[in-house]
């Protein structure tokens, strides 16, 4: 693959060689048919390199970001299912539970009363956080960003955009989502982005327009291959096939520095043009934020860890005592407790 690539590097040497690496890389990804399955093709402008009107784009998820966790419908069951995961909060319903059932020397309510005031005061500050997700989301999928279609840039939502639009953003915007770069408004064809709120890093960080890119998109009839949605931020592998009117096809290689991510900023620069590759729960955002497990605090699991020795113990108490009572009570004459037998006068009826 060396040789390869010293080869390409000397036909084409405006490219980087590291540009040429990923191309190779997509080239064994993307190399036969029916190694395929783990790729995706999106249309540039939604628009089919060939002349059929009964072209259908392939469907993808919308732009449509949720953070959050509860509905309206949902909140009840699934927030209870989620607090009595709570190895305490378990342990107190089942004693609750035995109280009630058993008739035991102490009141239910010295059991029930704390937990009903735990689980209530505990769903109504995670039904608040989430409804202030709930806000939050609104507020992201309403946001008015500009799409071009048909010659035109319309305003639109941001959750309406489509694998496949292509989105105009301005300076010290966020992208909406994962976008290819296809022009910008400096010179060199690059532009600076911020990922602060990505993976922390404040710096400038520069990306690159692919390569021969018509000036207007209008005329731009390209496809991209490209790998599915995983939440990597520094790896993306793709090629995009650039079609002119007599359908030869010019292959250009795309890697991360094609890539802009959803939740980036971009910095001095005053446009860019891109084509959303990964929209709505697909970006490398979202991917992310689904991937992160529920914290737990060091306090809560090793009281998790003493109540599930303390609950075995309990069982086994339990399960000891129930079996030497019922073999105790199977001999004749021992139906009765040794340490509570009835007297002479109780054992006889009263008729």
């Amino acid at each position: 693959m060396l040789w390869t690539l010293v080869a390409a590097n000397k036909e084409q040497p405006e490219l980087k060689l590291e540009s040429l690496f990923y191309y190779y890389c997509a080239e064994e990804f993307f190399g036969g048919d029916e190694r395929r399955v783990d790729s995706r093709t999106v249309y540039v402008g939604r628009r089919s390199n060939a002349d059929s009107e009964g072209f259908i784009p392939p469907k993808f998820c919308d732009n449509r970001i949720v953070s959050s966790k509860y509905t309206v419908w949902n909140f009840l069951p699934k927030n209870l299912f989620e607090q009595f995961r709570r190895i305490a909060n378990f342990y107190f319903l089942i004693i609750f539970l035995v109280q009630v059932i058993v008739d035991t020397p102490t009141s239910p309510v010295t059991s029930g009363l704390p937990l009903f005031f735990v689980i209530t005061v505990t769903a109504i500050k995670q039904g608040y956080e989430d409804w202030l997700r709930h806000k939050a989301d609104n507020e992201v999928n309403k946001y008015l960003v500009t799409v071009l279609e048909d010659g035109q840039r319309i305003r639109k939502e941001s959750e309406k955009i489509k694998v496949g639009d292509v989105v105009e953003v301005e300076e010290d915007e966020t992208f909406p989502c994962d976008l290819i770069l296809l022009q910008s408004s400096r010179d060199d064809g690059t532009c600076f982005v911020t990922t602060a709120s990505l993976d922390g890093e404040s710096n400038h960080k520069t990306h690159y327009t692919v390569p021969d890119t018509e000036k207007d998109l209008e005329c731009l009839i390209a496809t991209i291959e490209c790998e599915q949605p995983q939440p990597d931020l520094y790896k993306f592998v793709g090629r995009m096939h650039f079609y002119t009117n007599n359908q030869d096809s010019t292959v250009r290689s795309l890697g991360p520095e094609n890539l802009l991510l959803k939740g980036a900023t971009l910095k001095n620069t005053q446009k860019i043009y891109g084509v959303a590759v990964y929209t709505g729960m697909e970006t490398k955002m979202a991917l992310n934020y689904q991937g992160k497990s529920q914290k737990r605090s060091v306090v809560e699991k090793s009281i998790n860890a003493f109540l599930l020795v303390y609950l075995c113990i309990l069982v086994s108490k339990a399960l000891l005592c129930t079996t030497l009572k019922y073999v105790w009570q199977s001999k004749p004459g021992q139906d009765e407790p040794w340490y509570n037998e009835k007297t002479q006068k109780e054992r006889t009826p009263i008729w």
